[in-house]
Parts: C-alpha cells; sequence; structure tokens
C-alpha cells in the first residue's frame, strides 16, 4: 500500500505538470507523462457494458484503451484492481461551482419604487436579463467544493451564475486542483434561464406572469435587434442572447406546472429547454412527456415531518405527507414513462444525502442501469461532450471512479476519483482488505496474528490456543500499520511494531514488514504474511434472520398512489366524460321556457342534447331529479382563485397573461364546484391602470393548467381606476401616475402610442423595410383598439367611470365590463349608451374611502336601467356562495327569481362573450349543470352535483367518500411517517394559500 500511495502522488505530480506546460516553472521542468494500467477490476465502460477481469489503461489524463486481455505497454506503471469496480466519473449539470457568490438583495417591499436598471453599461432594460454573464469569465477553482463533489464520485459539472430570469452561458469545468485554464473543458457550454428575479431591485418584474412576459419581450427584442442593426443603438445583452441561440438551452423551474409554463413559453419562441425539475414530476407524467424535454432531476427528498402531536399534525397537508412517501418514487416513474433525465446534486441542503438518496430511488424502483447512466452518458449527450466525458472510451478524459464494489451497494466504498488522469484519494483500500490469518515473526519469536473487523475498524489479537489469545493493540490506515502487545503476562513493557503493507496481485501474497522495539529496548525487523481467510461461523437461525431481514430490505416499498389533483379532494383517476339524463327535476332554463317543472335534461358527449317532458332514456345513466332543481352552472365574472400571483407593477402591465399563472391544484377549484361554479374570468390585480391579460376557464378539477383555459374564447384584459392605481396607501411611492388625473394620461398616452404602433406595423406589412420592434405591452392595446380584447375595468367612483367611457369614446376603444362599480347606479344610463356592463358586489361597502357611495341597491338599478349586470366574488370565499348573493338583489330591489339567477349564470356568460356556449339550457350548449337540492336562490339549497362539460367534477356523495379516503390516508402516512428511523427531525411545512384580491401584490420570488 506506501508503494501505491507513492505511485498515487507521483502520478497526479507528473500529470499534472504535463497539463500546466505552457507556464512558468520555478524550478526544473518534468516532462514525464504518467502511464497507469489498471489491472483485474470489473470496468462499466459506459451504462449497459460490464467488463470482468479488464483492464483500464490511461496516459496524459486520457483513456487509450479498456477491455478484457489488454497487453500492457512498456513503460505503464501496473496497479492490481482486482476485486473493484471502476465506473466513468459522474456529471452534474446543474451547479454554481466556482461562481461568484450571489449576494442577497431584489425587491424590497415597502421602499420607494426601482424604476431604471441600476447595472452601468450598455446592458439591458432590466436588471433580471444578464445573458452578458460568461461563467468561464468568471469562474475560480474552488478546492472545498471540488472535494465535496468528487467525494460523492463527480468528475465534472455544468457551471453557471445562478442570478436572474436570463443567468448568461454555462461552462464545463472538472473537478481537479488544477488552475482555472486547465479545469475548464468547455466554455459556452448553455444558456440559462429561470423563474427567478434574482438580485435585481426594479420594481417590475414581481411575479411569476411577469418573469414571463420579460423573457418573451426579451426574445422579441433580441429578434429586432439582429435585423434592424441600428448603429445608434448597443445593447450588450441582447448582443449575447443572440449569439446564444444555437447553444443548449437550459431552464430551472420549481415543480411541474412550472415544467409546462416553461415548456408553453418555449413552444411560443421557438425553444426545447433541457428543463431543471423540483422533483415531483410523478404527479403529471403524462402533460409532461408531451413536452418531449429532457430533464435534469434533483434528489431533495424532504424528511418525514413531526406528527407526533395531532394538531401539529394538523398543520401538515396530504399532499405534504404523499410527496414524502412518493417523491423517491419519482426516478422510476419517470423511467417507466420512457423519459430522458440526468441527476444533480442541486437543491440538497447537505450533498451527503446524494447516495442515500439515489439508493433509495432504487430501492423504490430505479434501475441501476438508469441511475448510472443518468449519471453518465445522458448529461455528457444533453451538452454535446460524449466526445470527452461520460463513458470509459479511447480518446476520452481519464475521468473515472475506483470502488470497493457495485457503486449502486450501500456498502460500497468510493476509493479514488480520476480526474483528468489525476489521481484523488477518497478513502484508501482499507482495513476490511487485511483480514485473515497471517505468520507474523518479530526477531526470532513466531506467533499466528488475527485480523478481522469491518472497514477502519480493524481489530487484531495473537492466537495462541483454541482458549488463548494475547490482546493487540494496533490500528492500519492508508497501508501503514502500528501494533503493541506483551509477549507474556509477566512483561512489564511491549513489543511496539510499525510498518506497511506490500499490496501483491494476489491475496495468498499479501504481507506486512517493518522495524519493532522490543520489550529490552533492542530493535529487531518483522514481517507478517498471510496464511488463511477467516473461519466463519455457521449459525443457521441468524443466517436466516438476516436473509429475511435482507428480503425486506430489497423488497420494493408499498406506497399510496398518486392522486389528481395532488391535494386533498384529489381522486386516483381522472373525471370521465358520460352520457345520462335528468329525470323529473325542476329546470331553470335561462331561456323563454323559463323554469320548468318535471323536466328531463339528455346530456350527451358533454353537451346539453335536449331538454324537454318525459324524455326517453335509451340505455342512458339515469339521474333521478324528482324534488331537485337542475340550472346551468355559476360563472363568476371576476375571480383570483387558482392563480399563482396576481399581481404586477408596471404602470402598464398589458404584457403579462393570467394564463401564464394558472394554478390547476388550487383547492379553491373544488371548494367552488361545491358551491355549483363551473367558469370563471381570472383577472389581474389593480396595482396598475392597465394590468394583465385575463384568464377565461372552466373548473375542471384534476386536469392541467392548460386544460382549464376555455379555448377559442376572447381576450380580456383587466383596467383599474382609484386609489389602488394611484398608490394612495403608499406614502413613499415614487411612480407615475399619483393622482386620478396622471391615471387619465396614462391611458390617453399608451392609446396614442398604440395607434402609431399599429400604423408602423400596417406600414411596414405594405411597404416592407425594416420591421418595428415588436412590442408586447402595446400589442395588446392595440389589440382593444381593434375589438380583439375587451377591458373589465376595477372601478368605484362615478366621475372616474365617466371619465374612462368619455375617454373612450373619443380615442375609439369600448369597456366591455366595469368591475366592482359600485357607482354604477349614478351612471347607468351612460354606461348604457356607452355600452358597457357592469358586474359588482352584492352589497359590499365602506371597506375603504372611495367606496362610501356604494348602496345593495346598485345591481338592481343598473339592471333596471338595461345594463348587462352580473354579481361577482373577488374572493374565494365569496365565490362558494354566489347563489346566494344573487339572491340579495330580490331584497334589495325586488328583482325577479329569475332575473336573480341570470346574474352569475347567463350576464356574466355575455359579458364574457360566452353566452353562444354557456349560461342557458339550450341544445347545444356546453353541458355546464348543476343538480341543486332545493331553489338554487335559497339559503338551503345545496349543490349536490357539479357537472362541467358532462363531467361530474363535484358529487356530494363521492365528497362523503373523499373525506373517508383522505382520513384513513392521513392516518396511513402519519403511522408511517412515525415508523421512519429518520423521522420527526422536521417541522410542518408550507403556509395555507392565500386568498388573492384585486388589490394584493405578491412577490413571487
Amino acid at each position: 500500500m506506501r508503494k501505491l500511495v507513492l505511485l498515487l502522488i507521483f502520478v497526479g505530480l507528473s500529470f499534472g505538470t504535463f497539463a500546466q506546460d505552457n507556464f512558468p516553472i520555478n524550478g526544473i521542468r518534468d516532462r514525464r507523462a504518467g502511464a497507469v494500467a489498471f489491472t483485474n477490476a470489473t470496468i462499466f465502460t459506459n451504462s449497459n457494458t460490464k467488463i470482468e477481469n479488464a483492464t483500464l489503461l490511461i496516459k496524459e489524463g486520457k483513456v487509450v484503451g479498456v477491455g478484457k486481455g489488454l497487453s500492457i505497454p512498456e513503460g505503464y506503471t501496473e496497479m492490481n484492481m482486482e476485486g473493484k469496480f471502476i465506473y466513468p466519473s459522474f456529471i452534474d449539470l446543474h451547479t454554481s461551482y466556482g461562481m461568484p457568490e450571489v449576494k442577497s438583495g431584489g425587491f424590497n417591499w415597502g421602499s420607494a419604487e426601482v424604476i431604471e436598471p441600476e447595472t452601468k453599461g450598455a446592458y439591458n432594460a432590466n436588471d433580471a436579463i444578464k445573458t452578458h454573464i460568461s461563467a468561464s469569465e468568471v469562474f475560480t477553482s474552488d478546492k472545498k467544493g471540488a472535494k465535496e463533489m468528487r467525494d460523492l464520485g463527480f468528475g465534472t459539472v455544468l457551471t453557471f451564475h445562478p442570478d436572474g430570469l436570463a443567468r448568461g452561458t454555462s461552462a464545463l469545468v472538472s473537478l481537479g486542483e488544477e488552475s482555472e485554464n486547465n479545469s475548464i473543458l468547455k466554455s459556452m457550454v448553455g444558456s440559462h434561464y429561470s423563474f427567478e428575479k434574482g438580485t435585481s431591485k426594479q420594481d417590475y418584474p414581481i411575479s411569476d406572469m411577469g418573469y414571463v412576459a420579460v423573457l418573451r419581450q426579451t426574445h422579441f427584442d433580441a429578434d429586432w435587434y439582429k435585423s434592424a442593426k441600428n448603429k445608434d443603438f448597443f445593447d450588450q445583452t441582447l448582443e449575447a442572447y443572440n449569439s446564444q441561440r444555437t447553444l443548449p438551452q437550459f431552464f430551472t423551474v420549481g415543480d411541474w406546472q412550472e415544467i409546462l409554463r416553461a415548456d408553453n413559453m418555449g413552444d411560443e419562441l421557438g425553444k426545447q429547454y433541457i428543463i431543471k425539475t423540483g422533483g415531483d414530476e410523478y404527479r403529471r407524467l403524462s402533460e409532461l412527456k408531451k413536452t418531449n424535454a429532457k430533464l435534469i432531476v434533483p434528489l431533495n427528498f424532504p424528511k418525514a415531518m413531526k406528527v407526533g402531536d395531532p394538531l401539529e399534525a394538523l398543520k401538515i397537508s396530504l399532499d405534504q405527507m404523499k410527496h414524502w412517501e412518493l417523491a423517491p418514487t419519482n426516478l422510476a416513474k419517470l423511467q417507466e414513462a420512457g423519459m430522458s433525465f440526468a441527476l444533480t446534486t442541486s437543491d440538497l441542503k447537505s450533498k451527503k444525502a446524494f447516495w442515500k438518496n439515489l439508493r433509495a430511488a432504487i430501492k423504490h424502483g430505479l434501475s441501476e442501469e438508469m441511475a448510472l447512466k443518468a449519471l453518465t452518458e445522458t448529461p455528457a449527450e444533453m451538452i454535446g461532450a460524449g466526445s470527452m466525458v461520460g463513458t470509459l472510451e479511447k480518446g476520452k478524459l481519464a475521468n473515472f471512479i475506483i470502488v470497493s464494489d457495485n457503486i449502486f451497494n450501500e456498502k460500497a466504498t468510493i476509493h479514488h476519483n480520476w480526474v483528468q488522469g489525476n489521481p484523488f484519494i477518497i478513502k484508501a483500500i482499507d482495513d476490511s482488505e487485511y483480514a485473515g490469518m497471517y505468520d507474523l515473526k518479530v526477531g526470532s519469536e513466531t506467533y499466528k496474528l488475527e485480523i478481522s473487523g469491518e472497514k477502519g475498524k480493524s481489530k487484531f489479537k495473537i492466537v495462541v490456543n483454541d482458549s488463548t489469545n494475547i490482546s493487540v493493540k494496533g490500528s492500519v490506515s492508508k497501508g501503514m500499520i502500528s501494533m503493541s502487545f506483551k509477549p507474556n503476562k509477566e512483561e512489564v513493557g511491549s513489543n511496539r511494531l510499525t510498518g506497511w503493507f506490500n499490496q501483491a496481485k494476489e491475496k495468498k501474497d499479501y504481507a506486512f514488514n517493518g522495524k519493532a522495539e522490543l520489550v529490552d529496548g533492542s530493535m529487531a525487523d518483522w514481517s507478517a504474511k498471510f496464511q488463511t481467510e477467516l473461519e466463519k461461523k455457521e449459525d443457521k437461525k441468524e443466517d436466516a434472520d438476516k436473509k429475511d431481514e435482507a428480503d425486506k430490505e430489497d423488497a420494493k416499498p408499498e406506497v399510496g398512489e398518486v392522486i389528481y389533483p395532488f391535494v386533498a379532494y384529489g381522486s386516483t383517476e381522472k373525471a370521465k366524460s358520460e352520457n345520462f339524463i335528468i329525470k323529473n327535476a325542476t329546470v331553470w332554463t335561462n331561456e323563454k321556457d323559463g323554469v320548468l317543472q318535471k323536466t328531463d335534461v339528455i346530456v350527451k358527449d358533454g353537451k346539453i342534447y335536449k331538454v324537454g317532458k318525459d324524455l326517453s332514456a335509451n340505455g342512458l345513466k339515469e339521474i333521478d331529479g324528482t324534488g331537485k332543481h337542475v340550472t346551468t352552472g355559476i360563472i363568476d365574472e371576476h375571480s383570483h382563485i387558482a392563480l399563482r400571483s396576481v399581481n404586477d407593477v408596471d404602470v402598464v402591465s398589458s404584457q403579462v397573461r393570467m394564463s401564464d399563472v394558472v394554478d390547476s391544484d388550487d383547492i379553491n377549484i373544488y371548494r367552488q364546484l361545491a358551491g355549483g361554479v363551473t367558469a370563471a374570468q381570472l383577472l389581474h390585480g389593480s396595482a396598475n391602470p392597465v394590468g394583465g391579460q385575463s384568464a377565461l376557464i372552466k373548473l375542471r378539477w384534476g386536469m392541467s393548467p392548460q386544460e382549464m383555459l376555455i379555448k377559442n374564447s376572447d381576450g380580456y384584459i383587466k383596467f383599474a381606476l382609484g386609489e389602488n392605481v394611484k398608490r394612495s396607501r403608499s406614502s413613499n411611492s415614487i411612480r407615475y401616475p399619483q393622482t386620478r388625473m396622471g391615471v387619465e394620461q396614462i391611458y390617453a398616452d399608451y392609446f396614442r402610442r398604440a395607434k402609431e404602433y399599429d400604423m408602423a406595423w400596417k406600414n411596414y406589412k405594405k411597404k416592407g423595410g425594416i420591421a418595428p420592434r415588436r412590442d408586447l405591452q402595446l400589442e395588446a392595446m392595440v389589440e382593444i383598439l381593434n375589438d380583439k380584447r375587451f377591458i373589465s375595468c376595477h372601478s368605484y367612483v362615478q366621475s372616474e367611470i365617466s371619465m374612462l367611457m368619455a375617454l373612450g369614446d373619443e380615442i375609439g376603444f369600448r369597456v366591455n365590463t366595469f368591475t366592482h362599480i359600485l357607482e354604477g347606479y349614478k351612471v347607468a344610463d351612460k354606461m348604457v349608451k356607452h355600452g358597457a356592463g357592469g358586474s359588482t358586489f352584492s352589497d359590499w361597502w365602506a371597506y375603504k374611502y372611495e367606496v362610501n357611495d356604494a348602496i345593495p341597491y346598485n345591481a338592481t338599478i343598473m339592471h333596471k336601467a338595461g345594463v348587462v349586470t352580473a354579481i361577482n366574488s373577488d374572493d374565494a370565499e365569496m365565490g362558494r356562495r354566489l347563489n346566494q348573493e344573487a339572491a340579495k338583489s330580490i331584497k334589495y330591489g325586488g328583482v325577479s327569481e329569475e332575473e336573480a339567477w341570470k346574474m352569475v349564470t347567463l350576464n356574466p356568460a355575455k359579458l364574457l362573450h360566452l353566452d353562444n356556449r354557456m349560461g342557458s339550457m339550450k341544445t347545444g350548449k356546453d353541458a355546464d349543470l348543476v343538480i341543486w337540492s332545493d331553489n338554487p336562490l335559497s339559503i338551503y339549497a345545496i349543490a349536490e352535483k357539479t357537472f362541467v362539460d358532462g363531467i361530474a367534477y363535484y358529487d356530494a356523495e363521492k365528497d362523503e367518500k373523499l373525506k373517508e379516503y383522505i382520513q384513513k390516508e392521513r392516518a396511513r402516512l402519519i403511522a408511517k411517517i412515525q415508523g421512519d428511523k429518520a423521522g420527526g427531525k422536521t417541522k410542518p411545512m408550507g403556509k395555507p394559500k392565500r386568498h388573492f384580491h384585486c388589490d394584493h401584490i405578491q412577490v413571487a420570488k
């Protein structure tokens, strides 16, 4: 072993010197090139090629040859690796190894706005776009970080600067201890992006949908910049963006919904991202597979939670418990789905958990072959570095690890990690290698020496006979050994021995030798030669117990099922469409037929097929409607449920889209289905005169975000007036506008600019030349002018409502809907003339100064004046009982029951231009239906079944079964968590999801 250690030192020095041949040397230049032959090993040249008793030849940091029966060329040093396993070193594609520290910063809530970029120089207008940063230019070797990764088996990493939405380019670097010049294997490897704003202090963007908008606008700006060749304008960030287009495109996300968001954006921009995920892909494999994205997957499995206290355990949601159980199955599920993925140490609080978690993933079904491939070949292929790393083939870098056993065996030890032919000893061939009986000769005396024990814990004794042993104090480390023992009990002193291990090709030739100081103080030579292996004691019962225990460990753990969506009240199967007939019910048609008694409704293929009396079932599933009321589903014209963020802060945020941040796992979807709601407009907040583009959704519980969107619907956008826009409640705001007059000027200015923008594009399409810069803000404003996008305006005070209608009449746009509109009763006649509808609260008032004049008769007065009037929620809780909110207009103003009911069904459908598809009971319309236990306007009415497109997304009977399932599933998981040996160490995770309103500003990340 001493010889081996010296050899490794020599090889490392000689290779390192060779690699830096162009650098000045303070001394004598050593030109020897290390050439080593590793013989008798089990070598994995790649994930599916294993060669027994093979030889690996390396020279000058490269693989020269690998195979069985290779002859060893002259000048090679032979290293016997009998019993050892050799694998290609691993590759991690998601690190910030050697990068400058990203200092904390970013948006500072409560401070004055930062409008302009703070980066000095000819860079982008948004500080979150940092495409100009090149990892190879800022990289510095990090010995501590390199060792941490090498100890796990990694030899190469992709590193980038993890700051901002656009993060510049990455570099492929080796994990040796060479200079930066020799560590960087490849610069400009990939271009990196994320949904994390980073250290930018600029106000905009501040939301998830704002991040998408900035990335989209940057892409279109780069297109324009490239084509315009404008000599008067230079942007180093856009220059860099354009230079990176042909590189692999990487995107960092936090969960499966963000994977879909990134991929949708990539489809729009013509990019196919390699996506670093959050580790929960098992939740939506079918949707993710359609993206065709290659994934970089972390192994950050959650620890068991504290569940001993039943009240504390209630704070832990079902999805958190299920994720704890199912996270280790993620990789196996990806493998089953046939998706391509690499592994990363990213997101691990301690990288020491990497192997434990990877072996847990294997235990849960990931194959060893796929695990090895995800650590070697796949990452190399993803970045086009397969000619350098990833496998052990002739001409590739000599990056490999030497392991005591199969690397995925829990007891396997990584001994060496060779990086570019330079050896790094992680754990020397240790004590367990020396176990056996030896003939020990000390001077003229001979003994029987027994070495036993586990790795790193060798035990020594001298065997005199079956009943007598001599105690020996000893240790062995890195081939160096020391021992002391009393030759007999009467002696006062001890023989003290020191020496080293002489490694041989076969264990029968193993030997130690060295010098000894005897009891009398004299010096003598000593040696110990291997004779036999230790005898194994047979114990059938013990062996049987061990086998049973091993079988238990090897068995694939039983886990619960994935539910859709992955929250409470999700189901193991997605809801399916059925054809059915509802018999003998009271049917509210919202058509000229009014309310029909003892009437049947037939639903086929998701549509209303027929409404009438005594209809034939004709084999359809029958639902008894006797004593029940059947209506179309409630439509909430103003909602903020099912969104991941609600407000951005650009004065005109028309470029952001709420469809980018639909959250299909929001429990409020299910709760509102239980209140008879089937569709909603998801609006941007009211932080700005012009907010983002709306998302129109149906409440398809268990479907993906994109599947919730109502296809082929008109586009909508949020405008806002009043206190929120002018920042009345923010004393330190510097953002324009700060008065209601200023708000009007914003509208006037942006619509003027939109007309100029529209004309510029028309001229370009007619005459050609250089295309104008595509501006997503103005694009949406042009859509309003061209009646392709429609305004829903947050409003309270009649003077501002009148102002916006007058401005619209002057400029040439129409306000489709005034929402809130609590002083609508004052201007209802003007609204009718302008063509604006009203979507209001039933009886909210006095919650801030500008609603002091609100009255509960508002809806009735607008309705009687001829305004299309709806009742909305703007609140997740109120959205559950809009049927009762509608009923208030009967009390306040005497509206008829049918007209009151239309305020939450047909009228919002009209305002959203969906009344040809929903809102009334008519043949051919969508089968968005609710079966009520009573008159739907009654406080006693309960929604028993809610159908969307003929699919029962809520069923009161099934709801009871789901509650039983949740109770049993939580009990099962709590018992499992309590039985976890590593459990009970973490606090309950997460906080309840916030219910958004118009004026909520959320800092996304």
